[in-house]
């Protein structure tokens, strides 16, 4: 008979926690903005290490990376410009709410989602 270990409880950051942090850009991104205002963001992705291995057996082990681009909206542009350092996410979906005429909690979830993609790509970090 087996016996399941279970899996160490990782800890979370708390709602009010993660309202106080202040999102940085990664200073490997670059911003094109748009016409339009709305501003589309370069970043360099490396090649998952199987793929590298693959490429270097193939003879092309030049420059493994590439220029990913995203283009965001017109509400994930004026997200995009409240990070600076500066302001807090709570400071950030404050002001979102305002300028979008938004309800609170509406303005929450989409900002704090549209950090945590950005984040997942590593084109920002909190701090």
């Amino acid at each position: 008979m087996k016996v399941f270990k279970k899996k160490p409880v990782t800890s979370r950051m708390t709602r009010s926690e993660a309202l106080v942090y202040k999102p940085v850009k990664n200073q490997e991104v670059s911003e094109i903005r748009l016409e339009s205002g709305e501003v589309v963001i370069e970043y360099p992705m490396t090649v998952r290490p199987l793929i590298a291995a693959v490429a270097r057996r193939l003879g092309k082990s030049q420059d493994l990376t590439q220029t990913r681009k995203l283009q965001l909206d017109v509400l994930g542009t004026s997200v995009w410009d409240l990070i600076d350092g500066q302001h807090t996410v709570r400071r950030m979906i404050n002001i979102f709410a305002q300028t979008h005429r938004l309800e609170k909690r509406e303005a929450e979830v989409s900002v704090t989602q549209f950090i945590r993609e950005l984040g997942k790509r590593g084109l920002l970090g909190l701090r």
